[in-house]
């Protein structure tokens, strides 16, 4: 991390201070209430949200969570999206031993939280930020009567994310591969926008300090191995490891290396830039009669394997703000009307693939509109759903040489 924090500050929804840590002494607190001042000026600018803010020699770095601000400010050339994520550690942290991060878990909590704080940073500069080792020595029990509370181990090591000495009668490990689509279709059915983020989720339970290796069918890693992969192989964009992975070793041969974290964490998070098709096509027909009543014709199409089936299918259709009288019918599914949201919402709990369903919606106006009356907005449909064991982009582990 480049450039070191001078202080930190955590401050309420009105700008007060309500712990400040200061590492470096060339701040001071004065620095909190300009902050303030300035964040309140960029408030009526729209197109100045960045977490970032530059004045006198000083650089502020902010999140805001729930009704608390966290600030970090420095006085030298420093890298502020390492800041940020250190801030972002500090909240992961806060949750763990408070349950959630707030003005009132901060007021009652303020000797751990300065406790945590010279833990977690020393001099400006990050020191240990898993929840798990720090909350081993340091408790949150006003009364502990340690008389000398010596650091585990994994605070002393290079693995600063595992404890020592973990045992268990049976050593399992899961991956999940979590993958989130955003497609957005324009109404001639063309694809303006598609992307995928995925996520290899882990839960370890593995006894010691075990060395876990992972391949996938990423191109470069079997192109550099000199194999053709017998399925497909992809391109991952955007790839962020958890600190447990060796980075010097998968920029050598491409091959996850790493000693896992105990319990459940995120091993890799990735972006595929390939345009994927819309797994779930949804078609709308919408016609008006007599300015006065309004119907809809909706097709919902599953453009994927019979073997895979899609959950918690949910189609939102809007619909004129000024609508009553829903008359609905589907051949699947439910379909209720939801004024609060001018949307007709209408819930599959299973579709299979390669299978189609309609939707026939009929609305009533209380008054006539003029003919001359202004289009009103149309808004997008927005399709939400699950599939289980299936990924649209197709990571695997490669096949054997």
């Amino acid at each position: 991390m480049s450039g070191a924090a001078s202080a930190l500050f955590l401050l309420d929804i009105k700008g007060r201070v309500l712990i400040w840590r200061d590492y470096r002494g060339d701040v001071t607190a004065a620095q909190a209430e300009r902050f303030f001042t300035k964040l309140i000026d960029r408030e009526d600018d729209p197109q100045s949200q960045d977490p970032v803010m530059y004045e006198n020699g000083v650089t502020y770095m902010f999140i805001q969570h729930s009704n608390v601000y966290l600030m970090s400010a420095s006085r030298q050339n420093c890298n502020a999206a390492s800041h940020l994520l250190f801030l972002h550690r500090i909240v992961d942290v806060f949750k763990h031993y408070f349950e959630e991060l707030e003005e009132e878990s901060l007021r009652d909590n303020f000797v751990v939280v300065y406790e945590l704080l010279d833990e977690m940073m020393d001099f400006g500069f990050p020191q240990f930020t898993e929840a798990t080792i720090l909350s081993e020595f340091i408790k949150t029990d006003a009364y502990r009567m340690e008389v000398t509370q010596r650091p585990p181990m994994a605070v002393t090591n290079a693995v600063s994310w595992r404890s020592e000495g973990i045992r268990y009668k049976k050593n399992e490990v899961f991956l999940d591969v979590v993958e989130s689509v955003n497609i957005l279709v324009n109404s001639n059915g063309q694809i303006i926008r598609s992307d995928v983020v995925g996520a290899l989720k882990m839960r370890a339970f593995l006894s010691g300090m075990p060395e876990c290796k992972l391949g996938l069918n990423d191109r470069l890693l079997l192109e550099a191995q000199g194999r053709t992969a017998k399925g497909k192989a992809i391109d991952l964009d955007d790839i962020k490891f958890h600190q447990c992975v060796r980075l010097a070793r998968f920029e050598n041969d491409r091959t996850i290396s790493f000693i896992p974290p105990d319990g459940s964490f995120d091993l890799m998070t990735y972006r595929l830039s390939t345009q994927v098709k819309p797994l779930i096509w949804v078609e709308a027909q919408v016609e008006r009669h007599s300015r006065s009543r309004i119907e809809f014709m909706v097709k919902a199409r599953s453009q994927f394997k019979e073997r895979s089936t899609a959950t918690n299918v949910e189609i939102e259709l809007p619909v004129p703000s000024d609508a009553t009288n829903p008359n609905i019918r589907t051949s699947m599914g439910s379909a209720t009307y939801a004024p609060e949201n001018d949307a007709l919402i209408w819930k599959i709990k299973s579709f299979p693939g390669n299978k189609e369903y309609m939707l026939r919606a009929e609305f009533s106006f209380p008054s006539v509109t003029a003919e001359e009356a202004a289009p009103e907005r149309k808004a997008p449909i927005r399709v939400k759903f699950e599939i289980p064991y299936f990924t649209v982009s197709g990571i695997q582990e490669p096949p054997g040489p």
